[in-house]
């Protein structure tokens, strides 16, 4: 006999979450959407408390977390381990990992290998990545495994 895991699919946000169809909805109402960033739980805590809608764990943890001068440096190792903490924080929020640089950049699978890791290692709700038209097949395949992608 298997078990089925507890958790909700990879495009679901985590149960007590806002769903990511009310962000559209929200934005027809033309209501207010609250975005903010937090690199930890109580930061994740405070955003949650406060009424966010989303969190966003930003690359740029680098510099404000880690000292670097700049967000390059930023790891997939210290981001998923940023994130974690903020899900732990962020109860309905909609948690949004940053993904660092060169974590998108060579393949489309790479790309899609990474996200995952976000939503299943760290249980980000979207991921978000940078750059304009080269990027959008990175986007394309990251949304076809099911998970939503913003930035």
């Amino acid at each position: 006999m298997s078990i089925r895991p507890q958790q909700p699919a990879p495009a679901t946000p985590a149960p007590g979450r806002l769903p990511i169809t009310e962000l559209a909805e929200m934005k027809a109402r033309r209501q207010p959407i609250v975005m903010v960033t937090a690199y930890d739980a109580p930061g994740g805590r405070l955003a949650d408390q406060a009424g966010a809608d989303l969190v966003l764990v930003g690359d740029s943890a680098a510099m404000t977390v880690l000292g670097h001068d700049s967000t390059v440096p930023a790891t997939i190792e210290e981001m998923l381990i940023l994130t974690r903490a903020v899900t732990r924080g962020a109860r309905r929020p909609l948690v949004i990992a940053d993904m660092p640089f060169g974590t998108f950049q060579i393949s489309d699978e790479e790309a899609v290998r990474n996200a995952i890791r976000f939503v299943k290692e760290a249980g980000a709700d979207a991921v978000k990545l940078e750059g304009a038209g080269p990027m959008l097949s990175r986007v394309r395949a990251i949304v076809g495994a099911g998970i939503p992608v913003m930035g």
